[in-house]
């Protein structure tokens, strides 16, 4: 359910890696599971539903199927609908791993390669596993206790668990995977210590170890302690404790694009000056931000305000900030033409940028003043996931892998309409003659970020041409059209 009427927490959905780092896999063939899988892939993916009465815990693998153990600890995953078999309980231990107990047979699963069961009567290597996240991991923080957001407090110089909604690039937290423990990375590319501080190289102190309570998540640090919000402010940072109460609970919600338009007069759409939204300001504030909501039926897009409300269209194709729940005049299509876009509302009529500012869905055909460029705000680094896994560089050349379970992080720069990426290593995507991706430019490519599905960009190159996983797993920029190979999580 929504938390503060912003977004939906996120599904827990990961992989698991036993003792010999081995991923739990089930297989299409037989509704079979085994421990063999080297990487995260589809096949890898675990989602956790919880009994809402009790700990009792469900593992949906990719199939829809649940996994289960009968009463001589055999092992399969072909419930379709969850029964007594499929009840688990999660016994956490002081590193962070799983062992999952069967509730109704209180037995151990474990096991390697095909020899999986869940029959052991005591918790050894063999029935440990370690959680590894499939989320995007580029979303907002809640404290489950304050009932408020993290965000990079640039007065304090920490991360602020304070805000009522998560507005701007300083909510925006990636989780960054490395060696089995987690790191919390601001928007300006630094990482959470324990004591608080935000520093600039990963470490010891910057690297948590990811608990689940009750399908919530609690971070451990290095010293057994968890992180919770502290002071008026709710700072982020170690605690005393060493049990993971409320304070000390946390939501992972998805962070949709948030974006500023301006019009052909140069300035920024607002709603500065109250409902009404007009083009009339020469700055970016919260005032000027506002957040894409795809309808995913319709996948015409909606505009929230900071305030919570919603663009619509009213009497007389006037533009309000005033609706407080969707409906068919909050919806908007968007047409992407290069470095602008056009907005058409539910009355046919094109959005144009009136002689006064205020904006009114009035025209019939496209002219100047029904373009905008519209800057996306919120995604300073940019985290790539396609339908096959994330993208990240190539081991041995200058391109990409689309299809891996590790991600790289690269930056994303906005120029009028257009975006650059940038690699670790200060150089800029390109696409070559061949068709492929490549990250060893020295001057800056255009990129066209369209935003066309909910929580998925279609990325258009300067050749016209979407860029989209191949069959291998490498990342071309030959695409004809947005399709689920060019469909990207950002």
């Amino acid at each position: 359910m929504p938390t503060n009427g912003i977004s939906m927490a996120l599904k827990l959905q990961f992989g698991l890696i036993n003792y010999g780092n081995r991923y739990l896999t089930a297989e299409a063939f037989g509704f079979k599971v085994n421990a063999s899988g080297t990487s995260m892939k589809k096949k890898q993916i675990w989602t956790l539903e919880q009994d809402q009465d009790s700990q009792v815990v469900f593992l949906r693998s990719h199939l829809g199927r649940y996994l289960s153990s009968d009463k001589d600890g055999k092992v399969s995953c072909e419930e379709e609908v969850p029964n007594t078999d499929c009840r688990f309980l999660i016994v956490m231990q002081s590193d962070g791993r799983w062992a999952l107990q069967s509730e109704p047979y209180l037995r151990y699963f474990g096991g390697s390669a095909e020899y999986l069961s869940c029959f052991a009567q005591t918790i050894g290597d063999s029935e440990l596993w370690a959680m590894h996240l499939a989320l995007h991991p580029q979303a907002n923080l809640l404290s489950v206790g304050r009932k408020r957001y993290a965000h990079l407090s640039i007065a304090d110089d920490d991360l602020s668990m304070d805000s009522n909604i998560p507005w701007g690039v300083d909510s925006l937290i990636t989780l960054v995977y490395m060696d089995g423990k987690y790191s919390l990375k601001t928007c300006d590319s630094r990482f959470l210590s324990n004591d608080g501080k935000l520093v600039m190289e990963n470490g010891p102190n910057t690297s948590f170890t990811l608990e689940l309570k009750s399908g919530k998540l609690a971070f451990k640090d290095c010293g057994g302690k968890y992180l919770s919000p502290t002071g008026p402010t709710g700072t982020l940072k170690s605690g005393r404790c060493s049990r993971p109460g409320k304070d000390e609970l946390f939501d992972l919600e998805e962070s949709h694009p948030q974006v500023v338009f301006q019009a052909a007069n140069k300035r920024f759409v607002s709603i500065r000056q109250g409902v009404s939204i007009s083009a009339n300001q020469d700055d970016e504030t919260d005032m000027e931000t506002f957040q894409m909501e795809i309808d995913k039926e319709t996948k015409k897009c909606m505009f929230r305000t900071s305030g919570g409300n919603y663009w619509t269209l009213v009497t007389h194709g006037g533009i309000l900030s005033s609706a407080t729940e969707a409906e068919e005049n909050t919806m908007f299509d968007i047409e992407w033409l290069g470095r602008r876009v056009a907005l058409r509302a539910n009355n046919g009529k094109y959005v144009c940028t009136k002689k006064n500012g205020q904006l009114a869905a009035v025209s019939e055909s496209l002219g100047e003043d029904e373009q905008f460029v519209l800057k996306l705000i919120n995604r300073p680094i940019l985290v790539l996931r396609g339908e096959n896994g994330f993208v990240c560089h190539h081991k041995n050349s200058n391109t990409l892998d689309a299809s891996r379970s590790v991600y790289d992080i690269f930056s994303l720069l906005f120029s009028d309409g257009a975006y650059h990426i940038k690699s670790v290593n200060e150089k800029f995507w390109y696409v070559s003659g061949s068709g492929l991706v490549c990250t060893d430019g020295d001057k800056p490519e255009d990129f066209f970020f369209e935003f066309v599905e909910y929580g998925r960009v279609g990325i258009k190159a300067q050749n016209g041409k979407y860029l989209r996983g191949d069959q291998g797993g490498t990342l071309m920029g030959d695409g004809f059209s947005v399709d689920a190979s060019s469909l990207w999580e950002h």
